[in-house]
């Protein structure tokens, strides 16, 4: 009878004890989440003003900063039921440097998305040039960027090496110009040959009059005079300039009479 009587002496102590505990832990953790869901509506709020901040980012940082928030307050209910939360704290590290060292290539993947969100080298619909890959953007994600090549295919990108290597953006401006060089005879008449070759660009409509586009003599080759045709055209026109330049330059010049000498005509000389 009095083993019964200590058992439940016990059992009122440890009940009173540990019952103020959990209920400090119930109250810690109801006020806990208010606070949290007050402090992420102001925080959210921030970021909607923020106009040039992108929605993955936004929706990233918030859940990032909720995380954070649940996990110091889970910690600090742990505190509350008497756990050693230094070495919970010193686990939790230690897991995070583990996870950190297993996911560095991501983690570098990451980094680089957060920075292309931030500073925006380009946007999707862009022609862009990077990483030996020429594309437009279809999508920008936290890891990965994807493009979609003229042949069309889709190329993924990492965004770590996409962030710290060379983009050319060829969108951002406004205007392409298409480099071409088309090589002559040296019997031809230069005035001859630069208005024949400026028809063949003046007459395509998706050669843009602003800026204008130009002929100069840009080599006087072994076997040829090389002119440097250089059309303007927008980026989702440009392909169409560059070939339809090249046919249109070959059509101007045989009406013009103008020769068009063989690439190889002075070793083919040398040889006989």
């Amino acid at each position: 009878m009095e083993d019964y009587q200590k058992w439940i002496d016990l059992a009122i102590e440890k009940g009173s004890e540990y019952g103020l505990k959990i209920l400090m832990a119930v109250v810690i953790w109801t006020v806990g989440k208010w606070v949290i869901g007050k402090l992420m509506k102001v925080f959210k709020k921030m970021l909607e003003k923020n106009k040039n901040m992108d929605k993955t980012l936004e929706k990233f940082l918030s859940n990032l900063v909720r995380t954070i928030l649940l996990v110091l307050l889970i910690i600090a209910i742990l505190g509350q039921l008497g756990i050693d939360t230094a070495s919970f704290a010193a686990i939790l590290a230690a897991a995070g440097l583990a996870v950190g060292l297993a996911l560095q290539g991501s983690l570098s993947n990451f980094a680089g998305g957060v920075l292309l969100i931030l500073f925006k080298p380009f946007k999707v619909g862009d022609l862009i040039e990077a990483q030996g890959e020429i594309g437009v953007v279809t999508e920008i994600q936290i890891f990965t960027t994807k493009i979609s090549t003229p042949g069309n295919k889709l190329v993924i990108l990492p965004n770590g090496a996409l962030s710290n290597g060379n983009i050319k953006n060829y969108t951002e401006l406004g205007e392409l110009r298409v480099d071409l060089t088309i090589g002559v005879s040296y019997d031809a008449d230069i005035k001859a040959t630069k208005e024949a070759l400026m028809r063949a660009m003046e007459s395509q409509e998706n050669v843009l009059k602003v800026p204008a586009p130009s002929v100069n003599m840009g080599e006087l080759a072994e076997s040829s005079v090389n002119y440097e045709v250089r059309p303007w055209a927008t980026p989702e026109n440009y392909w169409d300039v560059y070939f339809q330049t090249i046919e249109n330059c070959k059509i101007e010049l045989d009406k013009a009479g103008i020769e068009i000498p063989y690439p190889h005509a002075v070793e083919i000389q040398k040889e006989a």
